[in-house]
């Protein structure tokens, strides 16, 4: 289930990367805001799972 987790941050990661680099070519600062929200988002949820596997080992 970890690894469903994790793949599922990195993906939140990516979109949100996209998002905010879409929203920066056309010059969306709305959909900027949102990637950059969704990025962080996956960081959190990404370094949330690595810190359950060192105390998992």
């Amino acid at each position: 289930m970890t690894t469903e987790k994790k793949t599922s941050a990195k993906a939140q990661q990516a979109k949100g990367a996209v998002k905010e680099t879409a929203g920066r070519a056309v010059g969306n600062e709305r959909l900027t805001a949102e990637g950059r929200t969704e990025r962080a988002t996956g960081d959190m949820r990404q370094a949330g799972e690595k810190a359950k596997d060192a105390f998992r080992r």
